[in-house]
């Protein structure tokens, strides 16, 4: 079952005269999880440890600001949205059913997004003061942030998720597949095969106008590439100028195999076939 954990309205107890509370963000942490608090705080520890942030400068400031932020509304507004009956549209969509929980809470800066397990069960943390942070409060920003997460609990709690001893080539033609897969979960539930969330400032224009290029350039960089050096995973990395493309290519790719296989059928895949398919895939392309 999927499990909405929404403490949104637990948020005003969380501050005091002194603003952001420590103490009371310790008992109001504790009624989603008794592990939890524990979790955030080495989580936060290891970002302080490196030595390039510091509590009083970089983390209150952020916490703070929660508490009278103008979007606040917004954000809790779109996860209302997001999450509305997405158990039956899971079941609809997949004739499945997940056993996970969404949870939007306030956490210590540790991710807008975070998938990870709490007590036994797959769990996606949503963190409150995060999300304001980064200015992704609309519904766009909430899919990414809770369909797309949730496919990849789809392929990991109902197919073959688990993927060792691959080289390099075939390890990212395998996160390729996985991102793809993701996206076209997320495109099934919003019921639109051509949405993506990245979708701002003709990101997918762009996209669909280069889409041979990307995959050309894929599949030539595969061999060398590192978690450093990869250019189409993440907003933050740049392929010409735009970030997150591989989401796109994956998304293709995806949407190619799904001609001949169902979704279901694909996630039991293994990585050598998923190699080979893309393979085919990029011969056909280039091709055309």
């Amino acid at each position: 079952m999927i499990r909405i954990i929404d403490t949104f309205s637990q948020i005003d107890m969380l501050f005091g005269p002194d603003g952001f509370d420590p103490e009371k963000w310790e008992a109001y942490i504790g009624s989603v999880s008794e592990n939890a608090a524990r979790m955030f705080r080495d989580d936060l520890q290891d970002c302080l440890d490196s030595g390039d942030l510091t509590y009083e400068s970089d983390i209150l400031p952020i916490l703070n600001a929660v508490e009278r932020h103008p979007a606040l509304e917004t954000l809790h507004a779109s996860f209302l949205k997001v999450t509305d009956h997405l158990q039956e549209k899971v079941i609809a969509c997949f004739g499945c059913t997940l056993e996970i929980d969404i949870v939007l809470y306030v956490g210590l800066c540790n991710a807008a997004g975070w998938v990870t397990a709490l007590g036994g069960r797959d769990v996606i943390l949503l963190g409150i003061e995060k999300i304001l942070e980064l200015g992704w409060w609309d519904e766009d920003a909430m899919y990414g942030l809770i369909y797309h997460e949730l496919g990849h609990v789809y392929h990991k709690q109902c197919g073959k998720w688990e993927q060792e001893n691959q080289d390099r080539a075939h390890a990212f033609v395998w996160q390729l597949f996985t991102e793809g897969i993701a996206m076209v979960f997320e495109q099934t539930l919003v019921q639109d095969f051509s949405y993506y969330h990245q979708d701002k400032d003709g990101w997918q224009a762009w996209c669909r106008a280069h889409f041979r290029q990307i995959l050309s350039d894929f599949a030539a960089d595969c061999p060398t590439m590192t978690r450093a050096t990869q250019r189409y995973f993440g907003d933050w990395v740049s392929y010409h100028g735009r970030g997150d493309v591989g989401y796109y290519l994956g998304a293709r790719f995806v949407q190619h195999l799904m001609k001949e296989t169902r979704l279901d059928q694909l996630i039991m895949r293994d990585a050598a076939r998923v190699y080979q398919d893309f393979l085919s895939f990029a011969e056909r392309e280039s091709a055309l």
